[in-house]
């Protein structure tokens, strides 16, 4: 990969190599599942893994069959292993889950998975006339009659526990002193054992990475699955190949997602949304009935029928309620919105709360770094912010209060009074119009 990440931790659809295949095996029944991992590795993947998996480190690289045998010690007494490739990301569960049934149903010694594919590089499954399984080739091993054989093997398997630790304490090293695990299954031919086989019809399935091309292969195969997934339980997409939705993200019905946008992460999208064109919406609860149209919503939560954009900018850990709206160059972060508030258009709210149906008037702004610490801004319910207004953090604006254009507000202004000027003073209310702002 030439790269100072693992391998595994490289992601295909915003999810790590690894954990497609961890859950994967999990979504197929298996309840126990240990991960071989390096040295160095191992502390990265138990962050990634967690408690979910158990661990085993392989010293030495030997091969694939000198990693299954480290786990040999945890693994004696199973009685059905299966042996999955962790860069392998695009193997389904209904796959894993056809091996593990196949093998158990014929009481079989081995059971693998196979593809057909036009022009292989891998190892090739070699036959006899009466279809039995006679041998694994590895590509650089392969003579001129070997290399018209299309079906390979994909390097997923189920074995019988017991035989296994056997079959690898006899497998002899390659030329190059590693011990590679589909050696197991020439054994098990010799031994006139039962292997047995389960071909993978989607070709995909059998993609290994080991390159950035590759990994960008297995992202265009992933998004596609996505994707297709997503339309089939009910969201439209009228170019879906101009649409990127992370594997970890989900969306509801009737949403529509718009060219050119990005669900990303772990976000959750409700139902009769609109997102698009041009949105990029991460890590982010999304209510139902909301539109985000050409702007960036991250790690935040929009309550129902909210609207945003276009061209508008919601940063992290900021709380629109239903019905509040951005329009378009609105910058919110950190920041809390409540019931039916608008900011239309050009402002800055950081580190804000804002009431229910205030009106934020075009050009205002929170200002709320003192160039040491981050201030907050209060406003209460109803109030009326006149455009172009400045408030100097920390300052509340109280319930049913106005700002009249141009304020600079740098003291608390109660309720239902009004601030004018530069610096705001209180002036006696008067109706809106006698304010200068322009609510549009």
């Amino acid at each position: 990969m030439k790269s100072r990440l693992p391998k595994v931790l490289h992601k295909v659809c915003g999810k790590e190599l690894i954990r497609h295949v961890v859950d994967a095996a999990s979504a197929a029944g298996y309840e126990r599942i240990v991960v071989v991992v390096s040295p160095e590795n191992q502390d990265a993947i138990h962050h990634l893994l967690g408690t979910t998996v158990e661990q085993v480190v392989q010293a030495e690289f030997l091969g694939t069959g000198h990693a299954v045998l480290q786990t040999q010690t945890l693994l004696s007494d199973t009685e059905t292993i299966a042996v999955l490739n962790g860069d392998v990301p695009l193997i389904q569960p209904e796959t894993i889950r056809a091996l593990w049934e196949r093998h158990e149903e014929r009481a079989a010694c081995v059971t693998l998975a196979t593809s057909m594919v036009n022009n292989p590089t891998v190892a090739r499954v070699v036959r006899d006339s009466t279809n039995a399984i006679t041998d694994i080739v590895e590509d650089q091993d392969t003579d001129e009659q070997t290399k018209k054989i299309k079906e390979i093997n994909v390097g997923s398997y189920c074995f019988n526990g017991a035989w296994l630790w056997d079959a690898l304490a006899d497998v002899g090293p390659a030329d190059n002193g590693e011990f590679y695990l589909p050696a197991v299954v020439s054994a098990a031919v010799e031994q006139g054992t039962l292997v047995e086989s389960v071909e993978v019809s989607d070709v995909a399935e059998a993609l290994g990475i080991n390159n950035r091309i590759q990994l960008s292969e297995a992202e265009k195969w992933m998004r596609k699955r996505v994707r297709e997934h997503w339309m089939m339980d009910g969201v439209s997409m009228a170019d879906p190949s101009t649409v990127y939705i992370d594997s970890d993200a989900s969306l509801g019905q009737d949403t529509s997602v718009l060219p050119n946008t990005h669900v990303i992460g772990k976000t959750q999208i409700g139902e009769g949304c609109v997102l698009g064109p041009n949105s990029i919406i991460e890590d982010s609860q999304i209510g139902h009935h909301c539109q985000v149209q050409s702007s960036v919503v991250e790690g935040s939560v929009l309550e129902a029928r909210v609207k945003v954009g276009p061209f508008s900018h919601v940063r992290p850990d900021s709380h629109l309620a239903e019905g509040a709206y951005l329009g378009n160059f609105a910058e919110v972060n950190r920041s809390r919105i409540g019931r039916n508030s608008k900011s239309g258009h050009f402002s800055y709210l950081g580190d804000a709360d804002i009431g229910e149906n205030v009106n934020i008037g075009a050009g205002t702004v929170t200002v709320n770094y003192d160039g040491m610490d981050k201030l907050p801004t209060r406003i209460g319910d109803g109030a009326f912010i006149g455009c172009d207004t400045m408030l100097i953090a920390p300052v509340t604006v109280g319930a049913g209060a106005q700002t009249a254009a141009g304020a600079l507000v740098t003291k608390d202004v109660p309720a239902d009074a009004l601030a004018v000027g530069m610096p705001a003073r209180l002036r006696e209310r008067k109706d809106r119009s006698d304010t200068g702002e322009d609510s549009s």
